[in-house]
C-alpha cells in the first residue's frame, strides 16, 4: 500500500510560480515511475507531466512544456512539479499518482495504481 500525500497548492496570478510536493509513505518509492494530473471544473482528469523511478526520463503534456519541471527526491519519498508562467487554464486540483507497471513513463491514468486526494491550485486572470 502506497499512500500520497500532496501540498502546495493555492491561489496565484496569471505568471506566477508554484511548486506542488508529493510526500509518499513506503520503501518502494525509489522503483517506481509518478505521475501528476489535474482535473479542472466539469473536465476529463488531464495528464500534466511524469518521471521515471531515477529521474532520468521526463514526459510532460503539450500545454506544460516548457512551464512546468517534474522532478523527485528518492531519499524523501518526495515528487515535486515546479510551475512557473501559470496561466488561467491551468486552474485544477492537481494529484499525483504511482505506477508500479515498471513499463516507463505514461500518460494514461489507468497505468496508475495509487493517488493522493489532490491539492487545489487556482490562477487568476
Amino acid at each position: 500500500q502506497v499512500q500520497l500525500v500532496e501540498s502546495g497548492g493555492g491561489l496565484v496570478q496569471t505568471g506566477d510560480s508554484l511548486r506542488l510536493s508529493c510526500a509518499a509513505s513506503g520503501r518502494t518509492f525509489s522503483t517506481y515511475s509518478m505521475g501528476w494530473f489535474r482535473r479542472a471544473p466539469t473536465e476529463d482528469r488531464e495528464f500534466v507531466a511524469a518521471i521515471t523511478e531515477t529521474g532520468a526520463i521526463t514526459y510532460y503534456a503539450d500545454s506544460v512544456k516548457g512551464r512546468f519541471t517534474i522532478s523527485r527526491d528518492n531519499a524523501n519519498n518526495t515528487v515535486y512539479l515546479q510551475m512557473n508562467s501559470l496561466k488561467p487554464e491551468d486552474t485544477a486540483v492537481y494529484y499525483c499518482a504511482v505506477d508500479r507497471s515498471l513499463l516507463g513513463v505514461s500518460r494514461r491514468p489507468q497505468t496508475y495504481d495509487y493517488w493522493g486526494q489532490g491539492t487545489q491550485v487556482t490562477v487568476s486572470s
